[in-house]
């Protein structure tokens, strides 16, 4: 059976006329009755019983009125699910996303698409590295992805989202927690608490980079597998740590302070990542949602 059979029926069953449902179907009558035949046949049950008089509903007839309204609606919401993916009011988004620092832009994210296309449902996907979130997205195992890249791969395309600078986190009462800024020179003699070594890691670069300018190696005095954990330890005074200007405005930690630390180097960019030529709907629809929400000279928040 069909729709065109279903709906044929179901007119029929509430006319018992065949001018009137072939009317109300804008079709004429002898296209109707075949429709009902073929539907009869296909059930091997007779549906109406029929006189030149009258038209009225068999016990089939009768039993199969409910259930063909449940088709019916069935291909209504069929054919809307597909017209709603095409126009990216539906479908299914995997976003990875590099810890602390984009947790706000992420929850903004998907407060947004929520609201707006709560057809949409997005997966999330938390990691400390920035260089397996990118490589996820040229794979495809990922469609989207916020991170800092100190390469792009040539499968995928990026948008600058804000600006991102280095700070020091310190206990509070550490003698430079009071400070505008620092230098990392004045870090020299400091403990550091890092992440684990990592290819691709700006941080973790950009701190041994600047050390060596100022001429010493960092005393890594505890390697910690992410950033709450190395805040935590930060506010226990076990160390300092070296971390984006965004994690301050997406966390706060008790005995915790975040100096400026100056860096030659300058401003480096908090990257929105998706695959090239990615024809889903609904990622071109978030990436639309993300232009107004992130616009690309924004600061971190």
């Amino acid at each position: 059976m069909d729709a065109k059979q279903i709906r044929a029926f179901l007119v029929l069953a509430e006319e018992l006329h065949f001018g009137r449902a072939a009317e109300r179907l804008q079709m004429s009558q002898p296209p109707v009755s075949r429709l009902i035949q073929n539907l009869e046949k296909t059930l091997s049950a007779q549906l109406f019983e029929r006189s030149t008089r009258t038209v009225r509903l068999t016990a089939a007839g009768e039993a199969l009125v409910q259930p063909a309204r449940d088709i019916l609606l069935s291909f209504e919401l069929a054919a809307a699910a597909v017209k709603s993916a095409g126009q990216g009011e539906i479908g299914h988004l995997r976003l990875a996303f590099t810890g602390i620092a984009t947790h706000t832009l992420v929850g903004r994210l998907s407060k947004l698409v929520r609201k707006t296309h709560p057809g949409i449902q997005m997966s999330l996907q938390s990691a400390s590295f920035a260089l397996p979130s990118i490589e996820s997205v040229a794979d495809g195992s990922f469609d989207l992805a916020f991170g800092h890249y100190p390469f792009v791969p040539q499968a995928v395309e990026t948008r600058v989202i804000a600006e991102e600078t280095l700070v020091v986190a310190v206990h509070n009462e550490h003698p430079l927690a009071g400070r505008e800024s620092v230098s990392m020179a004045e870090l020299a003699d400091e403990d550091f608490i890092t992440l684990p070594p990592n290819p691709g890691s700006t941080t973790i670069e950009r701190l041994y980079t600047l050390a060596q300018a100022a001429g010493f190696s960092p005393n890594v005095v505890q390697v910690a597998p992410d950033s709450w954990t190395i805040l935590s330890m930060v506010g226990a005074e076990f160390g300092c740590s070296v971390t984006v200007s965004s994690v301050p405005h997406n966390v706060t930690f008790p005995n915790v302070t975040f100096v400026p630390l100056d860096d030659a180097q300058g401003p480096f960019p908090l990257l929105m990542a998706w695959k090239k030529y990615d024809d889903s709907p609904a990622l071109r629809e978030v990436l639309r949602l993300s232009e107004q929400l992130f616009p690309a000279s924004a600061p971190p928040q």
